[in-house]
């Protein structure tokens, strides 16, 4: 496709109104670079000291299995732009889905106009903005061939109606069966007024099951997720026996289960999910739009003790096919690793571009956006407690009488890091040793008093897909911990 060539003299303003572009519109490449790099010099012009822009293209499906019949299958398709105009640590964002160069110039002369500022006079030059090479991580890393790799609509409901008929094989008293599946393929690029340039393609996929099973009054409700960031093969690929068997048999121990007894107690916390109390109770209390609102008990206290002496933490982008894993952050930023907490020590924030402007603290690539509708903001990627030293017998056999949280349920976290968290699955803990199972069990504390609790981390560190909503929107995110120890929490049950 031919692109038009815009002179590198500087555009004078009464041109702007005439000028038109001929970027590719099927794929986000090189032929955005004239129409992007004129659209910022000019929000510069009109006197922002920062301006950027977002671009996405999407194509999202999901198909869900009830018992044994196909019940939904939902497509979309989305296109659209987003402009950022920063002016001081003020600023506004406006989005649009016509990506016409009218389009974009529309929304971003709505941006300025609501910062107070306008083109400059008929006469005044406009010079084009100075991009770098574009940083194509998309054709780098093979990512062209994904979407077209991916599991189809007949193979997608064969594979879930084989997950539950094998639920059925497995399960006792079964009232409903549940599987369902995602695929969220994503091309993104980033250009900015400091010369980011920047594409990249993801493709997130995540499936699972979920079954009900009762008899008389006894009660129990189980479920399990994957998740993977770049194998177009992840659902043809899926052990779906393995997560049948898994299922059932937790639920069928759920079933009959005692119903705790309220009361503190120490708490063996199993790997994988069960690093979704760090993520909520702390993790969120580490982002820098928490500084911002004044709303984190460690807003001053970087390089302070704030956790155990044990307690490691992580947030990173670069885990091989974590549910978080990015190339870049949506501001165009690289990826990478941000020591959080090390033996509890605060060490970092996360922080965006915004939050840094506003907070000092530096930029981590954590900015991120459910899609173009949102401006970025600091948010989390892989979150984890890192591994300890400590063996499953030396976490069990230091507790005389607790709870063991095998499976981690729902909850809810106040603004400051009160939280509350059921546990689908538990069992008790006597004298070292698990015993009977026990439903209706309840994690409630604060994070400032958990994380000084957490008092011993086992080896076996496993991570677990997310969905994390913020300001931003609903992200994919990652959790995930060893087996730990938390000394005394409170545990709500009947």
């Amino acid at each position: 496709m031919t692109v038009a060539i815009i002179p590198r003299r500087p555009i004078q303003t009464q041109e702007i109104p005439s000028l038109d572009y001929d970027a590719t519109r099927d794929r986000f490449d090189e032929s955005w670079r004239s129409p992007l790099s004129m659209l910022l010099g000019l929000g510069r012009s009109a006197g922002a000291d920062f301006v950027e822009f977002f671009l996405e293209r999407n194509q999202y499906i999901s198909c869900m299995a009830e018992d044994d019949a196909i019940t939904s299958i939902s497509p979309r398709l989305v296109t659209g732009a987003g402009v950022r105009v920063f002016k001081g640590k003020a600023d506004c964002y406006v989005s649009t889905n016509d990506l016409t160069f009218s389009g974009l110039r529309n929304a971003l002369e709505k941006a300025l106009s609501i910062m107070g500022l306008y083109l400059p006079g008929p006469a005044a030059s406009v010079p084009e903005a100075n991009l770098e090479l574009l940083r194509d991580y998309a054709t780098a890393k093979g990512k062209e061939a994904w979407l077209g790799a991916c599991s189809s609509m007949q193979e997608m409901g064969e594979v879930l109606l084989s997950a539950n008929g094998a639920v059925a094989q497995h399960g006792i008293h079964i009232q409903a069966r549940r599987a369902g599946y995602f695929r969220d393929w994503q091309e993104v690029l980033v250009a900015a007024s400091d010369g980011t340039f920047a594409r990249d393609i993801r493709l997130t996929q995540s499936v699972g099951c979920n079954l009900l099973c009762a008899d008389g009054e006894h009660r129990s409700s189980i479920g399990q997720r994957l998740g993977d960031t770049s194998d177009p093969a992840f659902l043809r690929t899926w052990d779906y026996a393995t997560t049948a068997q898994e299922v059932t048999e937790s639920a069928g121990k759920m079933l009959y289960a005692d119903y705790v007894e309220s009361g503190n107690y120490p708490v063996i916390m199993a790997n994988h999910f069960g690093g979704v109390i760090f993520h909520e109770a702390c993790g969120h209390l580490l982002e820098t739009t928490q500084i911002e609102r004044g709303t984190t008990p460690f807003i001053d206290k970087k390089g302070e003790k704030i956790a155990h002496e044990n307690l490691t933490a992580w947030d990173e982008g670069l885990s091989d096919d974590a549910f978080g894993t990015i190339d870049m952050d949506d501001e165009g930023m690289p990826t990478q690793r941000t020591l959080l907490i090390e033996n509890g020590i605060l060490k970092n924030f996360l922080s965006d571009r915004a939050g840094s402007m506003r907070t000092g603290h530096p930029r981590t690539g954590s900015g991120r956006r459910q899609s173009y509708t949102y401006a970025a903001a600091s948010r989390m990627r892989n979150t984890y407690i890192a591994p300890g030293d400590f063996s499953m017998d030396d976490l069990f056999g230091s507790v005389e009488k607790g709870i063991y949280c095998k499976k981690m349920g729902g909850g809810s976290v106040g603004p400051t890091g009160q939280f509350n968290f059921g546990v689908d699955e538990a069992y008790l803990i006597e004298n070292g040793k698990v015993t009977k199972p026990l439903k209706g069990a309840t994690l409630i504390g604060e994070a400032k008093e958990i994380m000084q609790r957490i008092s011993m981390c086992s080896e076996d560190i496993s991570l677990a897909p997310g969905f994390c909503g913020s300001i931003s929107g609903s992200i994919y995110v990652t959790v995930g911990q060893p087996h730990l120890k938390v000394d005394s929490i409170t545990v709500g049950g009947r």
